[in-house]
């Protein structure tokens, strides 16, 4: 495999593409994504690998227009994700999601491709979702029941049963 692409972002915010040799815009970082050619950005003074924080940037250029991917409780839900016990288990599961999603969507491309048309092409796009639904579920299932687990043990370990107030104590007399 190739080493990825090195874009430089410099002091004054702009980004710069060594491959192309010239600078580019959030926009072309986009482009890169969707064509899926691996890159990499690097701060030009620190050299620290800040590829999250412009793809985060790009996500938040593109929340800004026409139809929003996430809603507002979405974003909410996932901000109160973070520094919790679940951080790790919903990143991994937003994850998976996108991958399935993904997957799914180009097994309907080319089953659609594939197909001559009609009836038959309908049906097999229904199959396919329909299964692919079922392992999305399968998925969900396992991560909740993860979580579910996850907090029962949290529980338990955080409160003794002698702390507990629905717990009667007893105390020795003697």
């Amino acid at each position: 495999m190739s080493e990825p692409r090195v874009i430089k972002k410099y002091p004054n915010r702009r980004l710069y593409d060594t491959v192309e040799s010239r600078y580019i815009t959030l926009a072309d970082i986009r482009r890169l994504v969707v064509e899926r050619i691996d890159f990499l950005v690097v701060d030009k003074k620190s050299q620290e690998d800040i590829t999250r924080a412009i793809l985060l940037q790009v996500i938040a250029e593109q929340e800004q227009r026409g139809e929003p991917l996430m809603s507002r409780d979405f974003l909410s839900q996932l901000i109160r994700s973070y520094g919790g016990a679940v951080q790790g288990v919903v990143g991994s599961y937003l994850e998976q999601s996108m991958k399935l999603l993904s997957a799914h969507h180009h097994e309907i491309k080319d089953q659609l491709k594939a197909a001559p048309g009609g009836t038959e092409t309908m049906g097999s796009a229904a199959s396919l979702a329909e299964r692919n639904y079922q392992r999305w579920r399968n998925v969900q299932n396992d991560i909740f029941s993860l979580l579910s687990s996850a907090a029962a043990s949290g529980v338990a370990r955080e409160e003794p049963a002698e702390a507990r107030a629905d717990t009667p104590v007893q105390r020795n007399a003697g």
